[in-house]
């Protein structure tokens, strides 16, 4: 983060949630941040304090919250 730049691999869940206002407040402050992310989330959503880069995964939406 000193060097204005932050790659971010969060865990959808508790880990994300406990993340998501430093990663907001970081992108608000003027550091370029990188979320990386599965294209299905629970919670991981986009937002305008950071770019959210998404990968593919072998599983559905409804497996996801089946298995939460």
């Amino acid at each position: 983060a000193a060097a204005g730049k932050l790659l971010v691999v969060p865990v959808d869940g508790s880990h994300w949630l406990s993340m998501q206002e430093v990663v907001g407040i970081l992108g608000q402050k003027g550091h370029e941040v990188v979320v990386v992310a599965p294209e299905v989330t629970m919670q991981i959503k986009p937002s305008k304090n950071f770019v959210l880069k998404r990968y593919s995964v072998s599983y559905t939406e409804e497996e996801l919250k089946k298995e939460f």
